[in-house]
């Protein structure tokens, strides 16, 4: 693998990384901008806007770009996270000018037809209620919100049924002038690819892209907190977590292995725990996610409404005990299980391209694999533990759906705590 790395005087970067043995490629662009840059009122704008792009442009309708597209056998999609967006195609070599002709012309010549959006509002409103009946992305959903309250990083992607509705022609295109531009943006390439002929249609068809700044967002602020939602459900489903590190952190791989070891495996504190010795869930997992200048750790299961108070207790004590006790095995078992979700990554093509995409965007630079490797290797049982405890330290974060009444309260969680 060769990767190259090129920034133009407009601040546009390109970067490849090229696999001789393969004969595909992956080639799109992030955006440093995703649902954390709405303003207040434009709660799903952004996911809308992604949405909005692929129905046509001023050369291409909707149908077009598809049958475009699939006629050389390739795909393209996008998606939109808190802090990026991004838009791929995974092609053949010869059709990488062709997908980011695609890309270019979608970004920049979007026509967003007041028919289509109106058609494209009522889709994503089905969307969003398809979520609504599933109870573990609306506990997510409430634990996001409970930790950044009244912010626009805790609030839903999708948005909401009224405030999709509500959102316009200009809107939408506000949206797309202000925050998608060329300092903001990485195009990023992996698989049979050449990094010259990637520029050059980079700069071909990115060229309308305005190179404007962008004011950043508001920094955010964990507060934790409670939600609950009652609802007529088989089992109560529970998150219950704490602000963990970003990912500028020197602490975020530590975190990242203390929610490994912690519960991200069956052989792990929590599923033994919790699952293997007292039948209290069928599963547990714990998380850390960081963001640019924050983080999440915490945990999730689901359980049979009367066992909620029982499972609760068990996977706090858990928790805590593995901040004070974390073994070697237990260091090497986790490390190893992030090494080899790391190595099997860079084996996919657009893997890889959105891995090196999100490392330009938020340091500037790719991390050799090695680099990465080391870090996790240089990790101590001392730092490891200090991560879990100093989680397990802030303000706790209670999210429930179904059965609510027997789940504790953010003060029950900081006293079952407070050893720690």
């Amino acid at each position: 693998m060769t990767i190259e790395l090129t920034t133009l005087e407009s601040g546009l970067r390109i970067v490849t990384d090229t696999m001789r043995e393969l004969e595909t490629a992956s080639v799109g662009i992030w955006i440093d901008a995703g649902a954390r840059n709405e303003a207040e009122g434009e709660q799903g704008l952004a996911h809308l806007l992604e949405h909005m792009v692929f129905k046509g442009t001023r050369r291409r309708t909707a149908q077009g770009i598809a049958e475009e597209i699939e006629s050389v056998g390739g795909d393209i999609n996008g998606a939109t996270g808190v802090e990026h967006t991004n838009y791929q195609a995974r092609v053949l070599a010869a059709d990488t000018g062709l997908a980011l002709d695609i890309l270019g012309d979608i970004l920049t010549e979007s026509a967003f037809d007041p028919a289509e959006l109106d058609r494209e509002k009522s889709v994503i409103i089905q969307e969003i209620g398809e979520a609504q009946d599933m109870p573990d992305d609306i506990v997510f959903d409430m634990f996001n919100e409970a930790a950044y309250p009244g912010q626009a990083i805790g609030r839903p992607i999708l948005g909401t049924p009224e405030g999709v509705s509500g959102h316009s022609r200009s809107s939408v295109a506000g949206y797309l002038g202000r925050h998608y531009t060329k300092p903001v943006s990485v195009i990023a390439a992996a698989g049979a690819v050449e990094h010259a002929k990637i520029v050059e249609n980079a700069v071909a068809h990115f060229s309308a892209m305005p190179a404007l700044e962008r004011p950043k967002p508001a920094p955010a602020a964990y507060r934790g907190g409670d939600a609950r939602l009652k609802r007529k459900l088989e089992q109560t489903h529970v998150v219950i977590g704490f602000e963990g590190p970003s990912f500028h952190d020197p602490a975020t791989y530590a975190a990242h292995v203390f929610a490994n070891a912690a519960g991200g495996g069956v052989s792990s504190r929590l599923f033994q725990e919790v699952r293997e010795k007292r039948g209290l869930a069928y599963s547990i997992y714990s998380f850390h996610w960081g963001y640019s200048d924050t983080g999440l750790f915490g945990f999730h299961a689901s359980s049979a409404h009367k066992d909620v108070p029982e499972l609760v207790n068990v996977a706090l004590d858990c928790l805590a005990d593995c901040a004070e006790t974390l073994n070697d095995a237990e260091m090497r078992r986790a490390s190893a299980s992030m090494k080899l979700s790391l190595l099997t990554a860079l084996e996919s093509p657009g893997s890889r391209a959105d891995q090196i995409a999100r490392q330009v965007l938020a340091f500037g630079r790719v991390f050799p694999r090695a680099e990465i490797v080391e870090k996790i290797d240089r990790l101590t049982l001392k730092e490891i533990r200090a991560a879990g405890r100093a989680a397990l330290r802030s303000a706790p974060t209670v999210s429930v759906v179904g059965q609510t009444a027997k789940a504790p309260d953010p003060v029950g969680v900081r006293q079952r705590l407070a050893g720690i």
